[in-house]
């Protein structure tokens, strides 16, 4: 069974294999991860939903499954290259292959720079941006056997601009994360791979009422000012990642590699 009204030229990942890190998401709605994974499975890929909350990724899957597609679900910290080799391991065991690996794990610890807490800055570039070295550096050489594979990484556009939250550590990481997709892009473009990066901006997913409406009087203040802030008046959601996750791990972007995408309506056009 499909999704209704998709077509099979619209599933352009038809027998793959996507591997998605922070498939979860932390609040009820829909979080990037969440809708990449189900977007992927969509267009044809098989699922590996993969989690630090088991009950969250287990619930993604069990959303791809419900549709008819295939997936299922593991937990893992992604701060523990063991946890992540077994996944790893896992899924070429049950699948023989991975052609896209989908890196969504995040955190804002929030904080002034002059009392921002060094265990706090060492958290964030752990999770946001270590994180990634270690998936990659697992998932890169089932790529290379392979001759193909797609990495599908989530940055920000605080990489590139100051979004007006206290978040140091964010910047850096995610500025580090978009240098990190470059340099990976280039050093394995002569062997079929491919890396990019998307940069959401102002977005409505569960993440900004736990990790930065307090920030605001309320959530409402907060999605009112997020909205003002953005060209076309509003934010964004889970699914315009997702869609362009897809197509960056598609055939359709075959010669696109190397990119920092920014998915932001426009407001890093002006920022």
């Amino acid at each position: 069974m499909r999704k209704e009204g998709m077509t099979m030229e619209q599933r352009r990942l038809e027998g793959r294999v996507a591997l998605v890190f922070g498939a979860g998401s932390v609040g009820a709605g829909w979080g990037n991860g969440k809708a990449a994974a189900v977007q992927y499975a969509r267009e044809g890929a098989r699922v590996i939903a993969v989690d630090v909350n088991e009950a969250a990724a287990r619930e993604t899957a069990e959303i791809i499954t419900s549709e008819g597609n295939v997936a299922w679900s593991e937990t893992c910290d992604v701060t523990v290259q063991e946890q992540i080799d077994a996944v790893v391991e896992r899924a070429v065991g049950r699948c023989e292959r991975i052609d896209i690996l989908h890196n969504n794990v995040g955190l804002t610890g929030m904080g002034a720079f002059e009392t921002f807490e060094e265990s706090l800055w060492d958290r964030d570039m752990n999770v946001n941006l270590k994180s990634v070295y270690r998936t990659c550096r697992r998932v890169l050489p089932v790529m290379v056997k392979q001759g193909k594979g797609a990495i599908v990484n989530i940055s920000s556009i605080a990489a590139i601009r100051y979004t007006g939250y206290p978040y140091p550590a964010y910047y850096a990481s995610k500025g580090g994360l978009n240098q990190l997709t470059v340099g990976i892009a280039l050093e394995f473009a002569g062997r079929g791979i491919r890396a990019n990066c998307i940069m959401p901006g102002m977005m409505d997913t569960p993440h900004i009422y736990k990790g930065i409406a307090g920030q605001y009087a309320s959530s409402d203040e907060m999605v009112r000012q997020r909205n003002a802030l953005c060209p076309m008046g509003r934010m964004g959601t889970g699914w315009d990642i997702a869609k362009a996750a897809a197509f960056l791990a598609s055939d359709d972007a075959q010669y696109i590699t190397g990119v920092c995408l920014p998915v932001d309506g426009g407001i890093s056009c002006r920022t």
